[in-house]
């Protein structure tokens, strides 16, 4: 399991200096189902807008 996220959406919730992550967990879904045939046919679920 990866030991470091980083992240460089800067208006989530999660982000903190140096581009890491916070987020206890990460939750990544396919575009088209169960399977991905490279990075564009994700989405990051975890993302969460600072307010």
């Amino acid at each position: 399991m990866a030991q470091d996220v980083l992240c460089e959406v800067r208006n989530c919730s999660f982000w903190k200096n140096g581009n890491n992550c916070s987020a206890s967990e990460i939750y990544v879904v396919s575009h088209s189902g169960n399977q991905a045939n490279n990075q564009h046919e994700t989405d990051c679920k975890t993302f969460d807008p600072k307010s």
